[in-house]
């Protein structure tokens, strides 16, 4: 029925025109996408693209290079909190503690808590999710806040759990929903599906609350319940890529193991085996430089001449990998460590792209599910656990809570130039110091506190440097200056 409303609906689309894209003709006759919610693709397909993204993340030197730069842009070396307490005793205090803290998060100690930034991002771009799960920890481990983050692939959670609970909620691959559409649990395996190591009980789940659970992901359409891989689009030219650059390696080695072939008019006379160079009876001959050999007679000699790619190989490569830059959403340089066809002018050109895609994925995905979301809790727990001492936190939480994210600072390809720019925006007042400092991944009170000990260590031990005059009221002559200047 379904099928043949929707020929009949073609067939009057074709009649009426309008929209090419709609219509049945002959160039669209074989393009017939899927109408089945992603839901239902990924439920059909997820478990093989994010299995073949693993494997060419560990085996493709382009997925690996496109994986780490992508981890390395988004985090660097870690989107840091800035607590917005305007006490100032206080605020150190707090990110003291965060400091101390952020060594102790990974439960598996692998890493501190901007290295789990980083996995998490790796994570994501891989098989399009990932969880975290807080794990509350006894006063007796010692941390300096009880908590810490054990890091679930997404192979934990499976996909084709769809079932009604007991309690009336509804599971949808591996996610528990209230009647109203809230999540409010995650039924994930007690052991990785594929780990054989693990004696556990294989396809054993565990209920685990949605409030413990961080989902990372980025959905890409409305309705979505689980990720899905950023390789997707890039697979199937990845792997042929891969296959066609083997097949040309082989076809070369081929070529070069001879050098030249021996021809005669008449089949060789059989001869013994122990006068023969080769070890399975073949004749053979090692050549050297300037060597003279003879042959016999009617024989002559035939250079071996494999047919060549030609000029192809290297417009077909970079085309090719064009489309998965593209695909990826990752520059080409980034992708294939090729600089040769940079400049600065399309250097800076795709760098501003790229990192406003980077700055949109670190607020929507990395800020808002994964940094809040911690501090939130740890906080939480700082304060019930005696680590932290917030007069009224119950009744001021929003107001301890907030916090400004840093991401980390952008190098600029002609950085020179940027920083000239910048500092006529701030004398023209077109941005504050605080805006200029946060964009480069710093809090504008921590670099005020540290100049101005710098500048009172400076005037104590009598230093000047070109640049920095003088603090008012100090009259320290350059007689002094060397004089007290340590040798």
């Amino acid at each position: 029925m379904l099928a043949t409303l929707s020929h009949w609906r073609r067939r009057v689309g074709a009649l009426l025109g309008g929209f090419e894209a709609g219509e049945a003709s002959r160039r669209l006759r074989h393009f017939q996408p899927s109408r089945a919610h992603l839901n239902t693709l990924i439920a059909a397909a997820g478990a093989d693209i994010t299995a073949r993204a693993r494997w060419l993340v560990r085996n493709n030197g382009y997925a690996s290079n496109a994986i780490e730069s992508w981890a390395g842009n988004v985090v660097g070396n870690g989107i840091k909190p800035s607590s917005l307490i305007t006490d100032s005793a206080l605020k150190a205090t707090v990110q003291r503690l965060w400091l101390d803290w952020t060594d102790e998060s990974d439960a598996e100690g692998f890493t501190d808590f901007y290295g789990q930034q980083r996995r998490a991002a790796r994570e994501v771009f891989i098989a399009g999710e990932v969880f975290l799960r807080f794990r509350p920890r006894r006063p007796e481990d010692g941390l300096v806040v009880p908590l810490q983050i054990q890091m679930l692939p997404s192979e934990m959670l499976p996909l084709h759990r769809n079932e009604r609970a007991a309690n009336g909620n509804t599971i949808r691959q591996g996610i528990e929903f209230d009647r109203i559409g809230r999540r409010v649990a995650y039924h994930f395996l007690r052991r990785h599906p594929g780990d054989v190591t693990d004696q556990g009980v294989a396809g054993e789940t565990v209920r685990v609350p949605a409030a413990e659970v961080i989902h990372v992901i980025d959905p890409v359409d409305a309705g979505q319940l689980r990720g899905i891989s950023r390789f997707a689009p890039g697979i199937v030219k990845l792997f042929l890529l891969d296959q066609y650059d083997d097949a040309e390696l082989d076809r070369k080695k081929v070529a070069a193991m001879h050098a030249l072939f021996i021809t005669t008019p008449a089949p060789a006379e059989p001869f013994d085996v122990a006068e023969s160079d080769g070890a399975d009876g073949e004749r053979t001959m090692d050549l050297q430089p300037g060597q003279v050999v003879m042959l016999e007679p009617g024989e002559e000699i035939q250079t071996s001449a494999p047919a060549d790619v030609g000029q192809t190989y290297e417009p077909f490569q970079y085309r090719t990998l064009l489309q998965v830059s593209a695909a990826l959403g990752i520059p080409y340089a980034y992708l294939s460590n090729d600089m040769l066809k940079a400049n600065y002018s399309n250097s800076r050109l795709a760098l501003l792209e790229f990192r406003r895609r980077i700055e949109a994925y670190q607020h929507a995905v990395m800020v808002w599910q994964i940094c809040r979301r911690v501090w939130a809790r740890w906080m939480d727990v700082a304060v019930l656990s005696g680590s932290l001492d917030l007069p009224g936190y119950e009744g001021r939480r929003r107001e301890y809570v907030a916090c400004a994210w840093l991401p980390p600072r952008w190098d600029w390809v002609d950085p020179l130039k940027d920083a000239r720019a910048e500092i006529e925006q701030i004398e023209a007042g077109l941005k504050s110091r605080t805006q200029a400092l946060a964009e480069r991944g710093y809090d504008a009170e921590q670099v005020d506190a540290e100049i101005a000990a710098d500048r009172a260590r400076e005037q104590r031990l009598g230093l000047v440097f070109n640049g920095m005059p003088p603090a008012r009221g100090e009259t320290t002559t350059e007689e002094d200056a060397t004089a007290a200047t340590p040798a």
